[in-house]
């Protein structure tokens, strides 16, 4: 099997409050919007992020709304071209409604620089610069 992602959802509490953010604040145009049940986003070339209600997306399952689903640990990553770059986005984020959980600073290992912001529901994002690595305009990533 030839590994890939199309597709990455998340159980979201509030769509309204992921819709404030993303659409209103950081001004993405969804790709989908059903009211009441899942927001969908391009975020790359054949990669597709969706917001989904958390009833539906645990009915989706055919699972009790109030378990939990066990994600933890994740965090979705943008990367840029430079530490001003981390520092704007992250601002941006923030100004649109996130909160930052990690101030723009350089990591700890690798030469990054980086920040965290976490959406309304819960979605940590790392804003990032590796001068290590890049991604090519096919969206190939190449380290070293």
């Amino acid at each position: 099997m030839e590994p890939g992602v199309h597709f990455i959802t998340f159980s979201t509490r509030s769509l309204d409050a992921a819709r404030a953010l993303y659409v209103d604040g950081l001004g993405w145009t969804p790709l989908m919007d059903v009211a009441g049940e899942i927001i969908f986003f391009q975020v790359a070339p054949g990669v597709v992020l969706g917001l989904f209600d958390a009833v539906k997306f645990a009915d989706d399952l055919g699972v009790d709304p109030a378990a939990s689903t066990g994600l933890s640990g994740a965090t979705l990553s943008r990367n840029v071209g430079s530490a001003e770059e981390v520092t704007a986005l992250a601002d941006a984020f923030v100004t649109a409604g996130a909160t930052m959980l990690k101030s723009p600073q350089a990591g700890a290992f690798g030469g990054i620089f980086h920040a965290h912001v976490q959406d309304p529901n819960g979605l940590i994002w790392e804003i990032a610069h590796n001068p290590g690595w890049r991604i090519d305009e096919a969206g190939t990533v190449h380290f070293g």
